[in-house]
């Protein structure tokens, strides 16, 4: 479903992803980790079209994505941080973005939208939002137009504590259609539940992608959290 083969980025002198060959499959639910600046929103705006590597290629459904933006119409993004115009409402941004993926979807999944009450403050400006309201548009806009393919950018940061499972069921709905998944979020225990393998970047190069349960196995650990310091531990000693 996506492919990536020598995917490297550079920003002037910095290289930010270094020769990075990936194939991510229809069903599969993946944690995408790694320390701040390890090239985790790089990769990902890479998959979006909205950073050209520098080397390699992408492909989406077995379409080069180099040169056109059609595979976009196949990914729901939710950001870490959405923005969007402070002066429109909330009702007036989600007729907008309707009206900009006419033809590309054939029909509406208004779940989240339902289930988060987003009638309650439709009519309030984007500008007046609170932090977990926003994230709540933004979980609606991913999977509004029934994407075969989820990014979630640190998806349950600002929810309340309801919210955040409406949002975590959703996503095992949409894993059971055979959708591929790929999460990045520090919080490790989101992932445990929602998530089967592992991606660990590291200064733009993977350093493992295991299955959760594989990594848990090999680190003699009960926990996802425990299994990542142990196996970076293990890492560094072999260093």
């Amino acid at each position: 479903m996506i492919e990536l083969n020598n995917i490297s980025k550079s920003f002037g002198k910095t290289k930010v992803l270094d020769q990075l060959h990936l194939e991510l499959l229809k069903g599969q639910s993946i944690a995408l980790i790694g320390p701040n600046g390890s090239g985790k929103t790089t990769l990902i705006k890479s998959l979006l079209g909205l950073v050209v590597p520098s080397t390699g290629d992408i492909h989406i459904n077995g379409i080069n994505t180099k040169g056109t933006w059609l595979h976009r119409s196949n990914i729901g993004y939710m950001p870490q941080i959405g923005r969007y115009p402070d002066n429109i409402t909330v009702m007036q941004l989600f007729e907008m973005i309707k009206e900009i993926r006419i033809g590309t979807y054939s029909k509406l999944d208004e779940e989240l939208f339902h289930s988060f009450n987003i009638f309650k403050f439709e009519n309030k400006t984007m500008r007046s939002l609170s932090g977990g309201m926003r994230q709540k548009v933004s979980a609606c806009l991913a999977f509004m137009f029934n994407p075969e393919i989820l990014i979630l950018d640190e998806p349950t940061a600002g929810l309340d504590p309801i919210s955040s499972e409406i949002l975590k069921e959703k996503v095992k709905k949409e894993l059971n259609k055979g959708k591929l998944v790929l999460i990045t979020s520090h919080i490790l225990s989101d992932l445990e539940e929602l998530t089967d393998e592992i991606i660990y970047l590291n200064e733009g190069k993977i350093v493992f992608f295991k299955k959760v349960e594989e990594l848990k196995a090999e680190t003699e650990s009960g926990n996802l959290s425990k299994a990542i310091a142990r196996i970076m531990e293990m890492q560094n000693t072999a260093a």
